[in-house]
């Protein structure tokens, strides 16, 4: 029995080795696996925790960058806002006590606002007015400190014509503190060019204070920082936490830049709960969003392609509809796109000016080279004026139209240029309603002229006809009574005497005459006008001249085109505009120091006339010029700088050659002098 025994355990003794070293193995293998399974798992969940801390710590880091870019903008807007209402009250030109009063209200507006001053255009200090909210920060030894400070940011002002900063700087106070202060000045203008400044001075702390506070000095640390890390002014606190997030964003200004440095504490990324179950649900949720989203992202991009093609459709009928004219250019100057207005403005087809480079069809060829010259300034990257300019195109069947330009740069979605897209009005109506209205209101003058001589005309023959007459007859009564005595004939005294009354009775009636030319001129009487030879005109008025001329001691010299037709005019009227320039011409050479007195009178076809249907008059003088001030008012009726003349010469000679159609100008005659010039039409062309 026991041998039995013994050797049945004999034969299941390697049995059992063998169940006990399978299951061994199985069991570590088991092991294994689900040491290796929780451990992927583990990993699995620690790169999870990981990656969310990561994604927390980027989250709040670009919260803290959006912060920082909205708190610069913030500030940014803040000064815009300065700037427009100082602007504003510059315009105004508010006397002292207003300008003081309102500077008072927006010091107590603006905490951050220290000093506003007023300063002439050399930068010297005129008035100002300390913040009311605190007790001033300077004194007169801290202003002469800065001074250069201040009229270097002035300078900066008025060569920019807008606001400049300064530097920031230190102003110590008397309790052993300081500010860090900053500068603004605006220029005041009048009449585009700068009078003087108003300058205001700021805390950086207190911009910090009023602009960040409420919204982010709470939660986090805002600070103006130089570019070395040095802190020039700090508002918030920092909440107790292990990690620190620093932002920092440039602050650009006229003239200054600041760096903005935001810091921010936040505590370590907490665990979740239940990691496997957080994975699965996250896993499903993300697979489930990722559908969604699929689903809305295919919706999202058919309604985007539907807008997307309305909007082009939409582009092209309002590209259609405009009047105004469209060029895009690239970077080499070649044509991209032309809308129907251009094309139709300048007589091509699309076809014909796309891939066009310089020189184009539409340019005028005598121009070809300014234009080339401006197109490589564009593309050279400098920005053209905003205001536009000017500009002459050549339509396909040659005629020439001008229009008015506006360019601006081509930005893609990237923000790079990609070229030049340009604007054009055709201005050729605006211009000829633009000469209509000048027209009619040079008509409109020459009948206000018109009027004023009547009223004189009126006057003079009312009151000058009677004393001539009676001159007149005086006159003759004189030569009968000469003629019947009996003298002897070679009695010089009394020739001269017979012919002194002739030459009265001559010009008593030539004064008659003109007084009556005046008073029917007035009246529109165009049926006294003659047939008259232009030298019959000048050697009329030469005696007068003459006589003028040596009391003056003035040379008299024609010039007279023997080959002119004659003239179609009020004899008597010309013959008065001729004479009036002349004796202007020579009382404007009664001066000592004209040396040389000589007075030129000329007859020519007027330049503008290739036909020579026009006739040039001129009087040309040495004397000392007609001063700006005065050629201003020149022809304004009643304006004289003689103290005996009415002012109402030059004005009626302009009215009579415009009556005639002509036109009267003067200008400066080199080396000196003055240059009188009107035209009258020939028989043939009247």
């Amino acid at each position: 029995m026991s041998s039995s025994n013994s050797s049945q355990a004999a034969w299941l003794s390697p049995l059992w080795l063998i169940f006990k070293s399978v299951t061994r193995s199985f069991t570590d293998r088991r092991v294994s696996l689900w040491v290796a399974l929780v451990g992927l798992v583990l990993a699995l969940l620690v790169t999870l925790v990981w990656l969310a801390g990561r994604y927390e710590a980027s989250q709040f880091q670009a919260e803290l960058d959006r912060d920082t870019a909205d708190a610069v903008n913030d500030i940014r807007s803040s000064f815009s806002r300065h700037v427009l209402v100082v602007q504003s009250m510059n315009v105004r030109e508010l006397s002292p006590a207003l300008w003081k009063a309102e500077v008072n209200s927006l010091l107590s507006q603006n905490r951050e606002w220290l000093r506003v001053e007023r300063r002439d255009i050399q930068g010297g200090l005129i008035s100002f007015i300390d913040s009311p909210l605190r007790e001033p920060v300077f004194d007169a030894k801290s202003r002469l400190n800065e001074q250069a400070e201040i009229v270097q940011t002035c300078l900066r002002s008025k060569r920019l014509n807008g606001p400049a900063f300064s530097r920031s700087y230190f102003v110590p106070q008397v309790n052993g503190m300081g500010l860090e202060v900053m500068e603004l000045c605006l220029p005041m203008l009048e009449q585009g060019g700068a009078i003087g400044f108003t300058l205001i001075t700021y805390s950086l702390q207190d911009i910090l204070a009023s602009q960040l506070g409420g919204s982010y000095g709470r939660r986090n640390e805002v600070s103006f920082i130089e570019a070395d890390g040095t802190r020039l002014a700090i508002h918030g606190s920092l909440p107790r936490a292990k990690r620190l997030f620093t932002a920092t964003q440039l602050l650009d200004l006229p003239g200054n830049t600041l760096i903005l440095r935001m810091d921010g504490r936040r505590a370590a990324p907490d665990l979740f709960p239940n990691i496997l179950p957080a994975l699965v649900t996250a896993m499903s949720i993300a697979l489930v969003s990722v559908l969604v989203l699929l689903v809305k992202d295919s919706r999202r991009r058919l309604k985007a392609e539907r807008d997307l093609a309305d909007a082009l459709a939409f582009r092209k009928a309002m590209e259609d509809s405009l009047v105004t004219g469209l060029r895009a250019r690239d970077l080499q100057g070649r044509i991209t796109y032309v809308n129907p207005a251009f094309c139709q403005m300048v007589g091509f087809e699309a076809e014909q000016l796309l891939g066009k480079s310089a020189p184009m069809p539409y340019w005028p060829p005598e121009m070809v080279g300014e234009y080339q010259q401006r197109q490589a300034v564009r593309l050279a990257g400098n920005a053209p004026p905003r205001e536009g300019f000017e500009s002459v195109f050549v339509r396909k069947d040659g005629s020439r139209f001008p229009v008015l330009i506006f360019e601006a740069p081509l930005i893609n979605l990237l923000g790079q240029q990609t070229g030049w897209m340009s604007a054009f009005l055709d201005v050729s109506e605006q211009r000829r309603i633009e000469e209509m209205s000048r027209a009619s209101q040079e008509r409109l003058q020459a009948t206000a002229r018109l009027a004023t001589v009547g009223e004189m005309a009126s006057l003079l023959s009312h009151e000058l006809n009677q004393p001539l007459a009676a001159i007149s007859s005086y006159a003759n009564g004189s030569l009968n009574l000469l003629q019947q005595a009996q003298y002897p004939d070679n009695d010089a005294t009394l020739r001269d005497l017979h012919m002194a009354l002739e030459r009265i009775s001559e010009q008593a009636n030539r004064a008659g005459k003109v007084i009556n030319s005046v008073h029917d001129f007035v009246r529109r009487r165009d049926q006294d006008r003659e047939i008259v030879p232009v030298r019959a005109i000048v050697e009329a008025v030469m005696p007068l001249v003459q006589l003028q001329a040596h009391k003056l001691k003035v040379r008299v010299i024609t010039q007279i085109d023997e080959r002119l037709s004659p003239v179609l005019c009020d004899r008597t009227m010309v013959e008065q505009v001729l004479l009036n320039l002349a004796r202007n011409g020579m009382q404007a050479m009664d001066h000592p120091d004209c040396k040389q007195r000589l007075l030129t009178l000329t007859v020519k076809p007027a330049a503008s006339s290739l036909s020579h249907g026009w006739i040039e008059f001129s009087v040309t003088d040495v004397g000392l010029g007609i001063p700006p001030e005065i050629a201003a008012q020149l022809f304004t009726p009643f304006f004289t700088t003689k103290s005996e003349g009415m002012g109402l010469g030059l004005s009626l000679c302009r009215t009579v050659v415009e009556q005639h159609g002509g036109h009267l100008e003067f200008a400066a005659h080199a080396p000196q002098g003055t240059l009188f010039r009107f035209t009258l039409p020939t028989a043939s062309e009247v």
